[in-house]
């Protein structure tokens, strides 16, 4: 897929790795908007704990139990950033509800 799509114009630096490093950082945005909304007190660095935990069980079960992958720290490291990414989304949207909600009447 890679060299069909340099063949047809797409840039050669976007190649495995940062396929690979953009599904990392995606995988997780999911977990980082569900933590928000479940845990919506408490504070985004916690809630980002939550993304290097999961993260790092992940890798290291890729370590200890599937021979045919490679555990890294960069794939800790982009997950993460999807879960900051997540939280921050979540966050975001909810300060953008709450000046919504908290403007006068007749006021946009």
């Amino acid at each position: 897929m890679l060299n069909f799509l340099h063949r047809h114009g797409v840039p050669h630096w976007f190649d495995y790795h940062v396929v690979e490093s953009s599904a990392n950082v995606a995988m997780f945005i999911p977990l980082g908007i569900f933590a928000a909304m479940a845990f919506p007190t408490r504070a985004w660095w916690v809630l980002t704990g939550l993304g290097i935990l999961v993260s790092t069980c992940m890798e290291l079960g890729q370590l200890l139990f599937i021979t045919a992958r490679f555990s890294s720290v960069v794939d800790v490291v982009m997950n993460t950033l999807g879960t900051v990414i997540g939280v921050a989304a979540m966050q975001l949207l909810a300060r953008r509800r709450r000046t919504k909600f908290a403007s006068p009447q007749g006021t946009s």
